[in-house]
């Protein structure tokens, strides 16, 4: 139960970066944080202690397995999220050569 509570923190400490931080980087670490928190927590609600890998044999009905589909969908999410990590440091850095700052306040302050 713990493990779920410390996710749930993991999330909200990317929460408040993607919301309190001005720097447009900072708002990206935030975001990246909030997508492992999520990954960890998919991951956790697969595992299963004692469990094994879902390989079917002649004595599975004795055997107590873990869910694979938790770990096949934080694959893709791990892919997905990495994806659009880099899009944000790329529109990032396009921003910061534009208005030479990382400061939102800054860009929405200037017009053009």
């Amino acid at each position: 139960m713990t493990v779920y509570l410390l996710c749930i923190a993991l999330f909200l400490v990317g929460l408040y970066g993607v919301l309190a931080k001005r720097n447009l980087i900072k708002i990206v670490i935030g975001l990246a944080i909030m997508e492992y928190s999520v990954n960890l927590f998919l991951i956790l609600i697969g595992y299963v202690r004692g469990g094994t890998a879902p390989i079917i044999s002649a004595d599975a009905a004795k055997r107590i397995f873990v869910d694979p589909l938790p770990q096949a969908m934080v694959l893709t999410a791990i892919v997905i999220g990495l994806a659009t990590t880099a899009l944000l440091l790329a529109i990032a850095i396009r921003l910061y050569r534009k208005y030479d700052t990382f400061d939102i306040r800054e860009i929405k302050k200037l017009k053009g």
